[in-house]
């Protein structure tokens, strides 16, 4: 009996010797797996960093300088006669204005742009963000058809109180 026991010793040693093989297989494609998956992950953040990157450019480009607005306080349409904005605004220029530019500004006709579309506004309207992004809009296009010279790109509100 004891032969027989060294007899099948060797076989459940080459059994068990078997699995390390194995084991060692699963682990490498374990690796590699991830590896290849951490690769894919940052070069697709890469290229999302990449893309935003780019679309942020042009944005930050085109504006070269900012025009400071005084504050407009303007009633608003409404059910009620007492509601009123009180609204802060500086504007994005393409360009830089020049020194004998600066007093020979269109102040007027820029107010009177902005106060033609302030005063369409309900209270309803401004109290929502769409409701001040499209206000953000109109004041631009605004701007830009009654004064373009000025090359508005961006429209910043720096104050907004609506009060009913």
């Amino acid at each position: 009996m004891t032969e027989a026991a060294h007899a099948s010793a060797p076989a459940a040693a080459k059994k068990g010797g078997s699995k390390l093989p194995l084991i060692i297989v699963a682990v490498v494609v374990v690796i590699a797996l991830g590896a290849g998956g951490w690769f894919w992950h940052s070069r697709s953040a890469k290229a999302q960093t990449t893309d935003a990157e780019q679309t942020d450019a042009p944005k930050k480009t085109e504006v070269k300088s900012v025009m400071h607005l005084e504050s407009f306080v303007v009633n608003l349409q409404g059910a009620s006669d007492n509601g009123y904005l009180r609204i802060g605004i500086d504007l994005g220029l393409a360009a830089a204005p020049k020194e004998d530019e600066k007093e020979a500004s269109p102040v007027g006709r820029l107010r009177d742009a902005i106060l033609t579309v302030l005063g369409t506004r309900t209270i309803d309207d401004l109290l929502t963000p769409e409701g001040k992004t499209k206000l953000k809009q109109d004041i631009l296009k605004s701007i830009n058809d009654s004064v373009p010279e000025i090359q508005c790109k961006e429209v910043y509100f720096t104050e907004f109180l609506v009060q009913h």
